[in-house]
């Protein structure tokens, strides 16, 4: 067992000399996988040992949809032969579902049982882990955290390998250990694993109350599981007092493992403790909520990048004094980069490249274009600072010269390797008008206009392109925070005058090319959708049915699939048509 400071050097020695890393990471995929059939058609002919550029060269880029066809054979239970397996010679573990959800179905991911991957995948975690302990040196008699993480969701593919979320595999997997895991954990391995989301999350934090002078910290993969959290603890605070004082949880808690389980933490009633919550939540002063309930809690720990950073405000609003910690960087297929200093705030936030984890290109982007300038990508070390691209990788893990989907910036080198600031998931098409980072910038300016003149809370947004109009008309589908006087019936006539008037801050936040095609008439009048509260909870529950994994789950920004549309139209209050600037 390497100690942290020897974890933390050795991360340090692969930024170093990252050129010659990186290269040695490709020769050591291509060593071991050059003859699966995916690369066959591409490499055959090509004189080994095969180099850098004419990988390049041969390979062409790729996407999901390049693998499709592999991977539901292998989920089948076809995985090719002893001669030519389809992606990689090493055995199939299992699935990992992707997080993305801006369409009804989570991509699978396969996990093979490769060494290499696994050694960098434990530095990077462990080199994570390292980072947190350095500023938060453990404390043994506050050695617990809330974990809002939700393991259950694994379904099993018609070949028999399990299809989970990449966060629940230690919990599933009969090679590794949890107990330590768990033991760090205030919610039990019922919990944990639970079938019901709702009843998990309500149980994370009846468990954490209970235990509330251990808890050292409070953690959750994405920015949006914390506040789903802390929304219901504003909501269900009474009920939880009630469970301490009677010493068991409420009925809804219908999951019997998972009850009994929480019956034993709670092992009794908890009269003076329920009255210590019941005094702090009768306030309903949520502002800095996190210390008064865990008065020993030192920090707060998700990824708050991305997609991610519309949720921080509230988050610090909820932590108060408490420091919220950043994230890594680290997707479904592979690691991508570690996040050095944890305590940036999200638009601070770099992530250092890690040179061992996969073999990295990099495409450049043109967000004036929204889109990739070309098909020629660029290696690690001859990035530019300043400039934007889209990641792709070669992983151990059976993807060659995949495209990951995220834009990057480019903002400096960590010794030889890219420090680089997430900006944003890629556009799919060449024909999309606004990025999720315009999106993200116009409603921030959309929600300060409207509390300018109204108390209104923006909680979710999303828009979707319809292209089936001609012309083709934006929509953006907006929910406002339950229990505001602004969807009365009696209000909503001077609401939809009060939105139009707002609405000139949305459009102009939207990006040079909606303008630009607005000014020509080649975009219709944008249509804001106000629908029910709760709207994009049931989009959370529609995902986990068809098998998203509730922990990754990130709720969808540009919408592309036309059911999720069809059910927001469903779910709509008040529609406003922004036909000109006036309303």
């Amino acid at each position: 067992m390497m100690t942290d400071e020897e974890i933390i050097n050795k991360l340090e020695d692969t930024t170093r000399d990252a050129a010659r890393h990186q290269l040695e990471t490709l020769q050591t995929i291509l060593e071991r996988n050059a003859g699966v059939r995916y690369l066959q058609p591409h490499l055959r002919g090509c004189p080994a040992p095969v180099d850098a550029a004419t990988f390049r060269r041969a390979v062409p880029l790729s996407c999901y949809d390049d693998y499709a066809d592999d991977i539901h054979q292998m989920a089948d239970g076809i995985i090719g032969d002893d001669v030519q397996p389809l992606l990689s010679v090493d055995p199939l573990i299992c699935f990992f579902y992707s997080s993305g959800t801006s369409s009804a179905r989570p991509k699978l991911i396969p996990y093979f049982n490769s060494m290499s991957s696994k050694a960098v995948s434990y530095l990077a975690h462990q080199g994570s882990v390292a980072i947190l302990r350095r500023l938060f040196p453990p404390i043994p008699s506050v050695n617990k955290f809330i974990r809002f993480v939700y393991a259950g969701n694994v379904t099993n593919t018609k070949g028999g390998y399990k299809a989970m979320a990449a966060s629940a595999y230690p919990l599933h997997s009969n090679n590794s250990n949890p107990s330590h895991f768990l033991s760090m954990c205030v919610s039990p391995r019922e919990v944990i694993v639970g079938s019901d989301v709702h009843q998990q999350m309500y149980c994370h934090l009846l468990c954490g109350l209970r235990q509330s002078e251990l808890v050292d910290g409070i953690q959750s993969p994405y920015a949006i599981g914390l506040i789903k959290a802390f929304c219901l603890l504003e909501s269900k605070w009474e009920q939880l007092c009630e469970d301490l004082e009677h010493g068991f949880p409420s009925s809804e808690i219908t999951d019997v493992t998972m009850r009994n389980s929480v019956i034993e933490i709670l092992s009794g009633p908890q009269a003076d403790l329920s009255r210590r919550i019941r005094s702090i939540c009768e306030e309903k002063n949520w502002g800095g909520i996190l210390n008064k309930l865990w008065p020993n809690v030192r920090f707060v720990k998700c990824v708050c990048t991305g997609s991610m950073e519309q949720y921080f405000s509230k988050l610090r609003y909820y932590a108060g004094e408490v420091p919220v910690l950043g994230g890594d960087y680290f997707a479904s297929e592979c690691c991508v980069g570690i996040n050095l200093d944890i305590m940036q705030p999200p638009e601070r936030t770099q992530f250092v490249m890690l040179p061992i984890a996969a073999y990295f290109e990099f495409l450049p982007f043109d967000s004036n274009k929204i889109s990739v300038t070309d098909e020629e990508t660029v290696e690690l070390s001859g990035v530019e600072v300043g400039k934007m691209y889209e990641v792709v990788v070669t992983t151990y893990r059976g993807l060659y010269r995949y495209r990951l989907g995220d834009i990057v910036k480019v903002v400096g080198f960590y010794n030889s390797s890219p420090q680089v600031e997430f900006v944003m998931r890629a556009p799919k098409t060449p024909g999309e008008i606004i990025t999720e980072r315009d999106l993200m910038s116009a409603m921030a300016s959309f929600q300060l206009a409207l509390r300018n003149v109204m108390t209104v809370e923006i909680m979710e947004f999303a828009s979707f392109l319809d292209l089936e109009l001609n012309p083709n008309q934006l929509k953006i589908f907006v929910e406002v925070k339950e229990g505001y006087l602004f969807l009365q019936k009696e209000m909503l006539h001077e609401s939809v005058m009060t939105l139009r008037r707002c609405c000139s801050s949305l459009e102009d936040g939207l990006g040079g090319i909606y303008k630009v095609m607005k000014a020509k008439g080649e975009v219709a009048p944008l249509l804001v959708y106000i629908v029910k509260p709760g709207s994009f909870d049931r989009l959370l529950q529609v995902a986990i049915e068809n098998g998203a994994p509730a922990s990754q789950y990130k709720p969808p920004k540009i919408i592309r699939n036309r059911k999720i549309v069809d059910f927001m139209e469903v779910s709509t209050v008040v529609t406003v048509c922004i036909d000109s600037l006036d309303g």
